[in-house]
């Protein structure tokens, strides 16, 4: 049963209602131009037959990166991360490829609009969302990132620029960029849909102590998109233990008042028991997860309240903490430091899953058994529907059921090798439960699938006739070989 208290004011240091000039501005079509003529000249440069990368060493995957030196031979995409320009009476921008979505909503919120799906990190770029799959408290109405694509111009690993739309010769393109990595292709500039956002977001923290009666609750919101008589703009929520779990339910409000401020002592995740309800501006509702990489920074001592106060607000970001990780996984010094107290080896476990909405409270009971990492958060979605008669559609290379309810299930962290297991084993365990309940994984972080299996899961048939089309000499990596590289 969801468990109501009386409204609480959140004691946290609150900022105005309209953020700080953001000082986005478009680049425009000259100088999107150029930097296409950049990636061009950067193409030509690389020999034939030799791979195909971009020259560019940040990344939000989890998963091994070639350390070797990219920048003279790979694709020159320096010149394409910014807005292109915005039509706030059409509510579309024009946006680069490697366009971060900090960028982009520093752009569009002072039109007071903002994209259909914004990713939970700053630094996720457009064109990776598109491609590499995104998700976010809005995408129970509005699905994945890429279902706001209205065209896209593409550099294929063939070395062409094509523009894809839903219809014409390049529709296969355009429906198969999504959860294709970059392994056929990269977007240069994505059209995408806009949506109003209010100048605050009031939301409710609905605290439930039965898992069954928590996915209950998330099948009515999204069935009616309201929450006591309310319209719903955002749902995610957070599971502490599956005696205590929180549907966050938010409403856009064009209203001035005061918002709470995590980006200071205070740690967004940390307030849901805390508060009944709260108020952020627009733009600390978009990366209130980013601040503390939703609960991840403590691993770092950054929710430590003596090293958070030492520690520069300006570093407390998700690309800050992912630097971190990547000088673990090149050094390996808190590992030694644990052998050299007698702990045992971890495993990552850096995971996010969809599982079918009526499988999902079995799931998170399995998952608190047999991995036992908490918290682990919620986000509902379905396969956007479409604007007038119709039904939604389908995406060859992730095939989510349409008109079905999803909830994707995030959690991020390191468990103990125990005794008789091996590093990789508590994924693999994950993986079969996930393809059990009739769910499926985003491929950003360790995948052990066999071929096979992935193929399966993934449409290979559908994969090889794109990257035939598009790839043929297969100088762009493959889906499969990247997604599973260690």
């Amino acid at each position: 049963m969801p468990t109501h208290r009386p409204f609480l004011r959140s004691s946290a240091p609150s900022r105005p209602a309209v953020a700080p000039a953001l000082g986005a501005e478009p680049v425009g079509t000259a100088a999107h131009e150029a930097g296409v003529a950049r990636l061009v000249r950067s193409a030509e440069a690389i020999p034939p037959g030799a791979p195909v990368r971009l020259a560019k060493r940040t990344s939000n995957l989890f998963r091994p990166r070639d350390a070797s030196p990219t920048g003279l031979s790979g694709l020159d995409v320096s010149g394409l991360t910014g807005v292109v320009s915005i039509d706030p009476d059409a509510r579309t921008a024009d946006v680069q490829g490697m366009c971060t979505y900090e960028t982009l909503v520093a752009a569009t919120l002072p039109h007071g609009l903002m994209p259909l799906v914004v990713p939970q990190l700053r630094t996720i770029t457009l064109g990776g969302a598109v491609t590499g799959l995104g998700i976010e408290s809005t995408s129970f109405r509005h699905g994945l990132p890429h279902e706001s694509v209205l065209e896209m111009d593409v550099f294929t690993g063939d070395g062409r620029i094509v523009t894809a739309r839903p219809d014409g010769e390049h529709a296969d393109l355009w429906a198969g960029m999504a959860n294709s990595y970059g392994s056929l292709g990269y977007s240069t500039r994505l059209r995408i849909e806009l949506q109003p956002v209010g100048r605050t977001v009031r939301t409710r923290n609905v605290r439930f102590d039965d898992l069954d009666e928590l996915c209950a609750a998330i099948g009515r919101i999204v069935e009616s998109g309201e929450f006591e008589g309310a319209r719903v703009d955002g749902l995610d929520g957070v599971v502490f233990s599956p005696e205590q779990a929180y549907l966050v339910v938010a409403f856009f409000e064009d209203v001035a008042a005061p918002g709470s401020d995590y980006t200071g002592q205070d740690v967004y995740y940390r307030s849901l028991p805390r508060f009944d309800a709260d108020r952020l501006t627009a733009h600390d509702y978009l990366w209130r997860w980013d601040t503390d990489w939703f609960w991840c920074s403590s691993a770092f001592g950054a929710q430590n309240p003596t090293i958070r106060r030492l520690w520069p607000q300006r570093y407390r970001r998700s690309d800050v903490y992912h630097r971190i990780v990547g000088l673990e996984n090149r050094y390996h010094v808190a590992a030694r430091l644990d052998r050299a107290r007698g702990l045992p080896d971890r495993e990552r476990v850096v995971q996010d899953v969809e599982i079918p909405l009526e499988r999902t409270a079995e799931f998170l009971r399995w998952f608190a058994r047999d991995v036992g990492m908490t918290p682990v958060w919620l986000c509902p979605l379905r396969l956007r529907e479409p604007a007038g008669p119709g039904s939604a559609r389908e995406w060859p290379l992730y095939p989510l059921r349409a008109g079905h309810t999803y909830v994707n299930v995030g959690f991020w962290g390191t468990v103990p090798i125990e005794p008789g297991r091996v590093d990789g084993d508590v994924n693999r365990l994950i993986e079969a439960r996930v393809g059990d309940l009739g769910g499926h994984k985003s491929l950003y972080s360790d995948v052990y699938y066999d071929r096979p299996a992935f193929d399966r899961l993934y449409d290979g048939v559908a994969y090889a006739d794109l990257k035939g089309r598009y790839d043929p000499d297969h100088r762009l990596t493959d889906l499969y070989t990247k997604v599973t590289a260690r």
